[in-house]
């Protein structure tokens, strides 16, 4: 059927109609979609316009291409959070409805880097505290994080392998987070963090890099958590000023 009924680029009309033929079903989450040729006849539009409403819809995680294999559709986020909201990853897998969970894979004292310094604006004499855990939701991996914190604000041995850190941090060191200011960098596979996170080897992730501040405006947590884009999205609100 072509889709040539409005005034708008081609392009546009395509990328519509195939968002709408995913919300009904007609291409199921990970299903494979007909070849460029075959969709380009069912549309009535060239491959050339075909193939620029891929690449849109590629860039928006609605599909994903797999070279010398085909074109599928993504699955679409379980948890979306507004990014301005500053929630643990624990409260973003409960809000979705999801059983949250904690895989720990390790914690160490070490030296403060050059780059702790910098970030927490302190010699860090006594060290830094490095936690590794991957986040699960329903039983399955979905984040991977790593998370820095001075041993002088919280020790090694107060880190308990299940409990979110904002909340250790509050209950075992009384340091309540106010704010975090937060990066957020899309990466392709990572040779490290896919295969813990089972990514399959076109997905990508979201690395949000958060330093993390108390009500005196000290910076008292550092995290990095790599984000399977199949489970999760973010969202901003924009104010016009």
């Amino acid at each position: 059927m072509s889709i040539k009924s409005d005034n708008r680029h081609l392009y546009l009309q395509v990328i519509d109609h195939l968002k709408l033929d995913i919300e009904k079903g007609v291409y199921k989450e990970k299903e494979k979609l007909p070849s460029e040729f075959e969709l380009a006849k069912k549309l009535g539009v060239s491959r050339a316009t075909l193939r620029e409403a891929l690449r849109i819809l590629e860039e928006d995680n609605v599909i994903v291409r797999r070279h010398g294999v085909g074109t599928f559709v993504n699955t679409k986020p379980m948890v979306s959070s507004g990014i301005e909201q500053l929630n643990s990853v624990t409260d973003m897998i409960e809000q979705a409805g999801m059983k949250p969970g904690t895989i720990f894979l390790s914690s160490s004292t070490q030296e403060s880097t050059d780059d702790d310094t910098r970030r927490f604006k302190s010699n860090l004499d006594s060290g830094m505290v490095l936690v590794e855990r991957v986040r699960t939701a329903n039983g399955k991996p979905v984040v991977y994080c790593v998370d820095k914190i001075p041993t002088d604000i919280l020790p090694e041995s107060s880190i308990q392998g299940d409990e979110s850190l904002l909340d250790i941090l509050e209950k075992e060191a009384g340091r309540r987070i106010s704010y975090a200011v937060a990066n957020i960098e899309p990466m392709g596979y990572h040779e490290k963090v896919s295969p813990i996170l089972e990514c399959e080897p076109e997905a990508s992730l979201l690395v949000l890099k958060q330093m993390h501040y108390d009500s005196s405006d000290e910076p008292i947590l550092y995290s990095v958590n790599y984000f399977k884009t199949d489970m999760f999205s973010f969202h901003v609100l924009r104010k016009r000023v």
